[in-house]
């Protein structure tokens, strides 16, 4: 097993910070979930830095519970009731998402709010270039979670009732502005590269008022397959999804072919021989998602790019914040609030690249 593989995989104690009363919570899922059973142990998982989340055993299930994390925290994050609403809805769609089973608004249960879902048996690849996989396996797994992220951004959203979910259009000038406020909120250091950033993206956005539900972080980590065979069973951590643009949240998976090694996070496929392993280049990969979705290609990548290297800048921003205010939910959040300039600066790079081709400098 990879050293990334193991500091991310299964289960811990739970941490100090997130600990709760344990029999409270038993008693409350007796009450309110059909068929539980205690006596309840309660472990947390290594991987995630926002919102806690934890293992819940009986001695006849399994259950997993999401909730926000204690302290103070910003303004809309941590929105674990929306995730609970999403993975509801897309259940009932078909859509590969764990079964939804409780949400609790009460705070006095654990301290906060969270929901419940079922729990998932099968595989998490931590390693983008999947080394413990054969190479047709490589190219299938990568082909169904290309399959899947088509079939999400092709459902209705409104025939699905989710219509309040987000707003349709102006995405990404709601975007830049929402994660531009959380940066500064977060900001513990200057980032030059950030800055201009926060200046030169909402003057660039391409004229496309495209709407879909969009996930908000999908990448691989995000994911269990299942146990034995090439495909995905479940989509996981839906806090960041909403009424989108599917071209914004398909070019953030797509970061996966552009991120070099920054010591935090999928190590990213950019420097791999792909060809060799059997993983699809970045052209292909785009390629494959359009004919699934009936795109003839995606114009002013290197915009997008540039926002999506903002996005996960602040994002993680967000956790030095954490970090620093001592709610972060990971032992790595330290390393992940690290990552946050070389990202602004990579992200920088891509905008100078698509001001080049437009004619803008």
């Amino acid at each position: 097993m990879t050293s990334r593989q193991e500091q991310f995989s299964g289960t811990r104690d739970v941490r100090e910070a997130h600990r709760f009363d344990t029999r409270r919570l038993q008693s409350y899922l007796q009450a309110h979930m059909p068929d539980f059973k205690g006596p309840l142990s309660v472990r947390q998982f290594k991987g995630g830095q926002s919102n806690p989340t934890y293992l819940l055993e009986t001695p006849g299930s399994k259950y997993v519970m999401r909730r926000k994390p204690p302290g103070r925290l910003l303004p809309s994050a941590h929105a674990v009731d929306r995730e609970y609403r999403v993975i509801s809805v897309l259940h009932g769609a078909g859509f590969p998402v764990p079964a939804p089973l409780l949400m609790c608004d009460d705070e006095e249960i654990v301290g906060t709010v969270f929901f419940v879902m079922a729990y998932v048996e099968g595989r998490i690849f931590w390693n983008l270039d999947l080394p413990d996989l054969e190479n047709y396996e490589r190219s299938a797994v990568y082909d169904h979670v290309n399959r899947t992220i088509a079939e999400l951004h092709s459902f209705d959203w409104q025939a699905l009732g989710l219509a309040d979910f987000g707003r349709p259009g102006n995405y990404f000038s709601r975007q830049i502005t929402r994660w531009s406020g959380q940066y500064r909120a977060s900001e513990t250091v200057t980032i030059d590269a950030m800055d201009r950033l926060i200046e030169w993206l909402p003057g660039n956005i391409p004229k496309d008022e495209s709407s879909s539900v969009v996930h908000g972080d999908y990448r691989l980590d995000n994911m269990i397959l299942h146990p034995t065979e090439p495909r995905v069973i479940a989509v996981l951590d839906w806090e960041l999804s909403t009424i989108g643009h599917p071209i914004g949240d398909f070019t953030y998976h797509l970061m996966a072919w552009q991120m070099p090694e920054i010591g935090v996070g999928s190590t990213g496929l950019r420097d791999k021989d792909l060809e060799s392993l059997g993983i699809p280049a970045e052209e292909e990969y785009v390629r494959l998602y359009c004919e699934r979705t009936g795109r003839d290609g995606i114009a002013n990548r290197d915009f997008y790019s540039a926002y999506n290297f903002f996005r996960i800048a602040a994002i993680l921003q967000g956790v030095a914040g954490r970090v620093r205010d001592g709610t972060a939910a990971s032992v790595h959040a330290k390393k992940a609030a690290s990552a946050v300039r070389p990202l602004a600066v990579l992200g920088w790079t891509f905008a100078e690249k698509s001001a080049r081709t437009n004619g803008a400098l």
